[in-house]
């Protein structure tokens, strides 16, 4: 049985190894899998689109997923499973739907409201260790969904406004989604948004990003282009992400998860 694990807790306190001693615990022989918990703190959309990336590459099982700036509000608690019999555990805001959407669509939805299967009692600022921990453990276990709690419609589960580009001929209006620990830049654009425009590998772009013109070249990899050079390229996920070869297109651009960048294909 496999549990993959993606929160935001870092690895500088205890969180994460005490969601782990509770998920064994319940289910011993459970093998665990931390995906990351380097995800920016609070940063829902990070975390679902990290856990939509990465999860197609897991064995089968449960995945637990905590990004949860709503613990201990009326946010729900949740338990999804999709299309092709993944399971998820997490919070109703956004953060499990891209992924299991992804993977045939949302099969089952049911709240975490059973105490039999919490602990107790639940504090109100740790649902990862007292709530979702023991829900993804039992889970593993073969317990069925609906033992958790009542069903949700689907519909009714919490959904993330992702921006999308406006590509006008040779232009394209992007988003900064994230930025990862090396300082790429992952934007709300796939190969087909630069296609569109013209843009190819070796092709001359004009950007503007925070407000500052660029020149960057689109590239197939890193080794395309020189120290320092400014590059856009398709990443092992097939997204658009924009990168200094061998630096920090971040703290170089300034940019940072919601900065508008602009792509030109100069005339």
């Amino acid at each position: 049985m496999f549990i993959t694990f993606l929160s935001d807790f870092g690895l500088v306190d205890d969180f994460v190894g005490t969601c782990h001693a509770v998920i064994k615990r319940i289910a011993p022989n459970a093998q665990i899998i931390d995906l990351t918990h380097g995800i920016q703190p609070q940063a829902i959309l990070q975390g679902a689109l990290v856990l939509a990336n990465t999860v197609p590459y897991a064995p089968q099982g449960v995945n637990l997923a905590i990004v949860d700036p709503g613990v201990g509000s009326g946010r729900r608690a949740l338990a999804l499973e999709s299309g092709d019999g993944r399971r998820f555990v997490g919070p109703d805001n956004g953060l499990l739907l891209p992924a299991a959407e992804s993977l045939g669509g949302i099969a089952a939805a049911h709240e975490l409201t059973n105490a039999a299967y919490a602990l107790t009692p639940v504090s109100a600022t740790f649902h990862g260790r007292d709530v979702f921990s023991p829900a993804a453990a039992h889970l593993a276990l073969g317990l069925e969904l609906a033992e958790l709690g009542p069903p949700i419609d689907p519909e009714a589960l919490v959904r993330l406004d992702v921006p999308a580009p406006d590509v006008s001929g040779t232009r394209i209006a992007a988003t900064c989604l994230y930025v990862d620990r090396f300082g790429n830049i992952q934007l709300n654009l796939g190969r087909a948004h630069l296609e569109d425009a013209g843009i190819v590998p070796g092709r001359r772009v004009r950007l503007i990003v925070a407000g500052r013109p660029q020149q960057a070249v689109a590239a197939r990899t890193f080794a395309d282009a020189e120290r320092g050079a400014l590059i856009l390229y398709e990443d092992s996920y097939r997204n658009v992400t924009l990168a200094v070869s061998r630096g920090n297109a971040a703290e170089m651009l300034g940019a940072a998860a919601g900065t508008e960048v602009e792509i030109e294909v100069p005339t």
